[in-house]
């Protein structure tokens, strides 16, 4: 795989946010090397592209901390950009709460974080390091530069691979982008111009097309080093668009998600891993169910975000350490009842997808603050089925997996019942192949009575818990904000309806004081 060790980056070259009006794109380098001595060597471009894939989970330029990307908080940790993205989408839902008081933490369950939310400062700016961080090497690796640089012929065509890759990965930052800020500004080029916004159409217009641009270009899936993106992360990231088209910018691409589940699914290349929880371990890599995975490495990777965040917080009240193959439980991260109650039980003998710890636990939730309260949810763990730990007992070798089948099953079922075309039987069957591998016979399986909407946003919660997908799908769906209600939503114990505005998040306050042409989301 590509190497994203504690080494210092070419990234030390170009340190800057696309984003904001302070673009300062002419600071030394601290090594003292020009980017025309530096890009000279082929192995310069895969180092950078190293940087790029390693900005989705790594913090800085040394490992675990200590020389940061980005300074805007106190805590390097938090600076982790799937650390950040998964609090976004989960803790603002029913699937997870936090015991931790960190500044804005408890503001994404209660809805009422602000502009000046140092969570939504973090995503927002880390979206626009990899938006940064992309286009540049995107620059650097362009045919004039790459002749100036007197690359051979023979690298020229490695590093053009690289370039679709780069592209790819600057797609997905945008998706996220128009998911979670719709209104931001669409850069491509390093400048120091002050960007403006675009709309969500033509943002989404340029995902589209980028992606269908790219898809001919990557490797067939499984042919790239795993970690690395293929056609089938093109098609995952394609669908996930389309699915959700309407309610993000009002057009109707369910043909086209349906078109895209099938080439996931019928490529002949993934499979459904036999046991679910084995998706979530330290030797996840070996699946055949993953599509696409951030790499986390022990020893070789080590940061406070990516799954050592998610492994580590989820440990706390009686549960022992080294069962999850970790030294240190940070008693944080547990579920609500709400979600809890769509399970048939908490022991996991019916649906094995129900992975809960309960002893010493709540159920009821009247302090988030206290760990015992609330089911604990060890999902993700540091060893394998065998018990055997991973490398390291703090920073973990689970990888995190962005994509996976399972979601692809799910999403053709859903957008064939929105019209998207399909077939029926498929859509049962795909279905039922999750749920007898959760209830490990067929007492489960559903019909195709039983198969609507209600029935796909709860089974995704099911199949896809702690994933980063139920603040999207609530949204999809219309339940996230003025409609849905679960505990502790609001700041109140019962839960209340929060207001509409909040199904995007704001432009940090910093950036719309420091570019007169960004416009604040509404309602903030």
């Amino acid at each position: 795989m590509l190497s994203i060790n504690n080494t210092k980056y070419i990234f030390l070259l170009i340190i800057g946010l696309l984003f904001v009006q302070c673009t300062d794109l002419d600071l030394a380098p601290e090594d003292a090397s020009t980017e025309d001595e530096v890009f000279r060597d082929a192995e310069a471009y895969r180092n950078y592209l190293a940087k790029l894939y390693g900005s989705f989970s790594l913090t800085g330029q040394d490992g675990p901390s200590g020389d940061g990307d980005i300074s805007i908080v106190n805590d390097e940790g938090f600076t982790s950009y799937i650390r950040v993205y998964w609090k976004a989408q989960e803790l603002t839902t029913d699937e997870a709460v936090i015991a931790w008081t960190d500044a804005g933490i408890r503001d994404l369950h209660e809805h009422s974080w602000s502009s000046e939310n140092q969570f939504v400062r973090v995503l927002y700016y880390r979206i626009a390091l990899i938006v940064s961080i992309a286009n540049d090497f995107l620059n650097q690796s362009s045919d004039e530069k790459l002749a100036e640089n007197g690359i051979s012929e023979s690298d020229q065509t490695i590093i053009k691979e690289y370039r679709n890759e780069a592209r790819y990965l600057r797609a997905m930052a945008f998706w996220h982008a128009l998911d979670l800020f719709r209104n931001i500004p669409l850069e491509t080029q390093v400048s120091a111009n002050i960007p403006s916004q675009v709309s969500p159409q033509e943002l989404y217009d340029f995902i589209k097309e980028e992606l269908i641009a790219i898809e001919s270009e990557l490797p067939d899936p499984g042919a790239n080093e795993y970690g690395r993106v293929d056609k089938g992360a093109v098609w995952m990231l394609q669908s996930k668009l389309y699915l959700n088209a309407e309610v993000m910018v009002g057009i109707d691409d369910y043909a086209a998600c349906i078109e895209a589940c099938n080439n996931v699914i019928n490529n002949g290349v993934y499979s459904l891993d036999p046991t679910y929880q084995a998706l979530f371990m330290k030797d996840n890599h070996e699946s055949s169910e993953i599509i696409f995975a951030l790499n986390s490495d022990g020893k070789n990777t080590q940061n406070w975000g990516n799954t050592t965040f998610l492994v580590h917080a989820a440990i706390g009240g009686t549960m022992v350490d080294a069962d999850y193959g970790v030294i240190n439980g940070w008693a944080g991260l547990r579920t609500t009842q709400d979600f809890v109650a769509q399970f048939p039980d908490m022991t996991g003998d019916i649906d094995s997808r129900a992975i809960f710890y309960t002893d010493g636990q709540s159920l009821g939730i009247d302090d988030i603050g206290v760990f015992e309260q609330g089911i604990a949810v060890p999902k993700y763990t540091n060893t394998n089925l065998a018990g055997e730990a991973g490398s390291d007992p703090t920073h973990v070798d689970t990888d995190y997996p962005m994509f996976r089948l399972g979601d692809a099953y799910l999403m053709y079922a859903e957008a064939m019942l929105r019209g998207g075309g399909g077939d029926m039987d498929l859509a049962v069957g795909y279905i039922n192949a999750l749920r007898e591998r959760a209830y490990g016979n067929t007492n489960g399986n559903i019909t195709s009575s039983d198969l609507d909407l209600d029935f796909i946003l709860d089974e995704r919660s099911r199949e896809l818990y702690w994933e980063a997908t139920r603040r999207i799908d609530l949204v999809r769906f219309g339940q996230y904000t003025d409609q849905g209600i679960w505990a502790w939503k609001g700041n109140v114990k019962e839960g209340r309806t929060t207001e509409a505005f909040r199904n995007i998040f704001p432009i940090p306050a910093s950036d719309i004081l420091a570019n007169p042409n960004l416009v604040q989301n509404p309602g903030y």
